[in-house]
């Protein structure tokens, strides 16, 4: 369904009863989060790593992890992606994405689903994008393993909120236990705990660096072929078995179909 023949102040009215939005989309020239702390937010920051992502993306599936509002599944419909699914924990966005995708004129298909039940959609896609979300998770390391092992069948774009050095060290297969000062190098692979607050937010858990990022991605079986944005990793699928095989056993049916735009 299109909602093209709506006018502005229809629009605006609509964006205005889907509550507060993270996503400033341009629906029909009403911005939806137009004093957004971050700008113009997420295209400001898309602008940053677009050209990673292959332009045509013509016969491809998309799995949008942590839809939010849509930009993303939006643009990639934009790319020519023949199938986009988006999926969030919190109804809330995804009311807002099926608006913006109606109004866009754009399929796509949306589900309330959580990341550590992907293995529930019962199919795998040719582009996975998997961002803003980690930092987010309480398990981190798990919603990785479940990526890999149910849902990517090829390309990974994955973003994470990084804080500390951004060094990368090259580091042995194996130390001794007397080893020590390995874990005080700056590049060394650390990530964060966020016991309370950061910038306000208590699902903030989890702030890795850049190594630890890039090592979690190798370890459940990632090849990084690309960091064109810092914090941003366009990944691809290595041919073997995820290293640390500790994925989680739920292999549900697949869901039924919520709602197709």
């Amino acid at each position: 369904m299109s909602l093209n023949g709506l006018t502005p102040e229809q629009i605006e009215t609509r964006v205005q009863g889907l509550g507060q939005w993270f996503h400033n989309l341009n629906l029909q020239g009403v911005q939806t989060a137009p004093g957004h702390f971050l700008g113009d937010f997420p295209r400001s920051f898309f602008r940053y790593f677009e050209h990673a992502i292959p332009a045509d993306l013509t016969g491809k599936s998309v799995l949008d992890i942590g839809c939010n509002g849509g930009f993303y599944s939006i643009e990639m419909k934009r790319r020519g992606a023949a199938r986009v699914v988006g999926i969030d924990s919190d109804p809330r966005y995804l009311e807002q994405a099926r608006f913006a995708t109606e109004v866009c004129g754009v399929d796509v298909e949306l589900h309330q689903l959580d990341v550590y039940d992907v293995g529930a959609l019962g199919e795998k896609f040719d582009v996975v994008l998997f961002m803003g979300v980690l930092y987010h998770l309480r398990h981190p390391l798990l919603a990785l393993d479940l990526i890999r092992e149910h849902v990517a069948k090829d390309l990974l774009v994955f973003q994470t909120l990084e804080r500390g050095s951004s060094e990368v060290t090259p580091l042995e297969e194996d130390y001794p236990i007397q080893e020590t000062g390995i874990f005080f190098t700056p590049g060394y692979p650390k990530m964060h705990f966020i016991e309370q607050r950061y910038a306000g937010d208590p699902t903030n858990w989890w702030a890795p660096n850049r190594a630890c990022s890039e090592a979690m991605l190798r370890d459940v079986g990632f090849e990084v072929l690309d960091r064109p944005s810092r914090e941003v990793y366009v990944c691809r699928l290595t041919g073997g078995p995820a290293v640390s095989g500790a994925v989680y056993p739920r292999r549900a049916a697949p869901v039924r179909e919520e709602s197709r735009r």
